[in-house]
């Protein structure tokens, strides 16, 4: 299973949409699942239940995820902040794709469907979060400035033994 994380902006649904398409895989966005099994949009979670209760439910579709068959998979910009998900990133080809805090808000900073942008303390959000990505990931690939392609050339070059068994 390859895993990308990082903030939101970082690039996670774009690269992994084309890493899936380069190396024959399917491809999973968390956030998209989550709603589809939830009825809902994610906005409307985190308004009804909180960020907790988010949380929780993104916790159980990434678990599940990671237990299906192989994959790119994209984590929603906090998964790693869980707990019980950090753990069953374990053994997993984690790629955090590292982005500034100021190339990430030029990329989203308009996102209406991103409900984190309205909160008051975010860049706070954006620092603590850095050291749960660098705790899990295996590889880290900076996006800023880069196109996507180059990115998802990067990641491929780090996971040799992925990329000679997906030819």
């Amino acid at each position: 299973m390859i895993v990308l994380i990082g903030f939101m902006g970082a690039g996670k649904t774009t690269v992994g949409r084309l890493l899936a398409a380069r190396l024959g895989l399917p491809f999973a966005d968390t956030d998209v699942v989550i709603e589809q099994q939830a009825g809902r949009p994610i906005r409307e979670i985190f308004a009804t239940e909180g960020e907790p209760g988010f949380r929780a439910l993104e916790h159980q579709v990434t678990a599940g995820l990671l237990a299906g068959p192989q994959a790119v998979l994209a984590l929603g910009g906090g998964a790693v902040q869980h707990p019980a998900t950090r753990r069953a990133l374990g053994g997993h080809d984690v790629v955090y794709l590292e982005v500034g805090y100021a190339e990430s808000m030029d990329r989203v900073g308009r996102d209406e469907f991103r409900p984190m942008l309205r909160n008051p303390g975010l860049e706070e959000i954006f620092r603590q979060r850095l050291a749960g990505y660098r705790a899990v990931a295996a590889h880290t690939v900076s996006t800023d400035g880069r196109p996507p392609e180059a990115v998802c050339q990067d990641i491929m070059a780090r996971l040799p033994q992925v990329t000679d068994t997906h030819r």
